[in-house]
């Protein structure tokens, strides 16, 4: 088997124990990228000679008998959004294409020392604020499984990359989807980790962010296994004392009581939910209830509510900072985009009623800390729909439609919790999927269910485009 078919488990396995070697595993991952990203655009810079280098270092390192990190020679991917020493922070934009980072951001920071080797850089939408991943300076990226379906956004680039077998890892990050969406569309996993377990900021910010990008923003890796999400996790959540939000807490918390209640929602109240969606989440429950979970379709606290308090503060404190940054350097889609959701979720004109949102968000989460005492895991929908075809978000009621999509997935970011994508089902072309959510730092309950139901649905296998 090539080694770029391996998952990032098995291929630093062989690596570390001299059965093959950091230059073979580039090698064959560069090669697979030269067989797809052709048709997927989903790396939009590459590294080869950079690649390469750091691979024959890593293979001296190991030669000399030195301690290895837990990716040691694993090729890796990096979104266009976060800071890479030497390459530039473009954002999917036009103005920024030659904005080079001085230093790595911290989770490109602990890729690296744990000996992962970047490959490329992956695409994202214009200031990653959008379901889809195209922009004017790297163009569209296209999802393996269906060129007229989305890759998801905002970090589709990634999700692409890892369906089609470019590198195990690719790394994205997450504030209203973005990590478990394009898992969801391309048909892999997607792990979105709680506020504060990896530590995330811009070495060249100028300034601070807005509140909600504080409580909501978070990054995550995508894999084709659970056990990658897994390993990836304990790699990316090392500390960083710059990071105002980094918690030092154990990846592994206290054994929750025995059986494990699960609480399914299969439907997301207050908008629609795909047939096949629902079918997805029952299907879970089963797979769950088979390995001795306790399983309940039951809603956690106003769970109906979640999606329209996300959108006060998007509205009202993201898009009020970004907005102007997207009509002065934003491309044509971009500013259609935002400018639709904004018509259709328009800011208040009443500041009181934004910090009313921020007080009933603590009270909320801890009403869901409570309920997670007794039902330690929710399961919901990825998106309420089927991933949706490029370009769906550029007119009004497309945009509508994706807005009502994305109700289920913003609920982990509101909350600030950790939520799990994985496959479950299948509907023509494509993955239906579920997403795993969880207390407060408690991704290990989210892994540890994602495993049971991937070994019910299977290992997802890297994938060819399908035209």
């Amino acid at each position: 088997m090539d080694l770029w078919h391996l998952d990032a488990t098995d291929l630093s396995r062989l690596i570390r124990t001299g059965r093959a070697s950091a230059r073979e595993a580039t090698v064959s991952c560069l090669a697979r990228m030269d067989a797809v990203n052709g048709k997927l655009n989903a790396v939009v810079r590459r590294f080869d000679e950079e690649a390469l280098a750091t691979a024959d270092a890593a293979d001296a390192a190991r030669a000399r008998g030195e301690v290895l990190g837990a990716l040691h020679g694993v090729p890796v991917t990096v979104k266009v959004n976060t800071d890479q020493k030497g390459h530039p922070t473009d954002n999917g934009v036009v103005a920024f294409k030659d904005l080079i980072a001085p230093e790595d951001a911290p989770v490109v920071a602990n890729l690296r020392h744990a000996g992962a080797i970047i490959i490329g850089r992956t695409n994202a939408p214009a200031f990653s604020m959008r379901a889809f991943s195209d922009n004017e300076l790297h163009g569209m990226t296209f999802n393996p499984r269906d060129k007229g379906t989305s890759p998801g956004g905002s970090s589709g680039g990634a999700g692409a990359a890892v369906a089609a077998g470019i590198g195990p890892i690719g790394h994205g990050n997450d504030i209203g989807g973005s990590v478990r969406i394009p898992a969801y569309c391309n048909g892999i996993v997607g792990l979105r980790v709680g506020l504060g377990r990896i530590p995330a900021f811009s070495p060249m910010a100028a300034a601070g962010r807005p509140i909600g990008a504080q409580l909501m923003a978070t990054q995550g890796p995508h894999t084709r296994t659970v056990r990658d999400a897994r390993l990836s996790l304990a790699v990316m959540a090392k500390g960083d004392p710059r990071d105002t939000r980094w918690a030092d807490v154990p990846l592994i918390g206290p054994p929750p009581k025995r059986p494990i209640r699960v609480a399914l929602v299969p439907e997301m109240p207050g908008g629609t939910t795909h047939p096949a969606q629902a079918a997805a989440v029952r299907k879970a429950g089963r797979h769950l209830e088979a390995a001795g979970y306790v399983v309940d379709e039951i809603l956690p606290p106003d769970i109906a509510d979640i999606p329209d308090m996300w959108n006060v503060i998007g509205s009202n404190d993201l898009f009020r900072q970004l907005m102007p940054m997207m009509e002065k350097y934003g491309d044509a889609a971009g500013k259609t985009s935002m400018r639709l959701w904004l018509d259709l979720c328009p800011p208040s004109n009443d500041p009181a009623a934004v910090l009313d949102t921020y007080a009933a968000r603590d009270f909320l989460l801890y009403r869901w800390q409570c309920f997670f005492q007794d039902t330690p895991l929710v399961i919901l929908p990825t998106l309420g729909d089927l991933p949706p075809p490029q370009g769906q978000d550029l007119t009004l009621e497309g945009q509508r439609k994706i807005i009502d999509s994305l109700r289920p997935s913003f609920v982990a970011p509101f909350l600030g919790l950790p939520g799990l994508a994985v496959p479950v089902g299948s509907h023509g072309p494509l993955r239906t999927g579920v997403q795993i959510v969880a207390g407060r730092f408690r991704e290990d309950l989210t892994l540890d269910a994602g495993e049971v139901i991937e070994a019910a649905e299977g290992i997802v296998a890297p994938i060819d485009p399908a035209w």
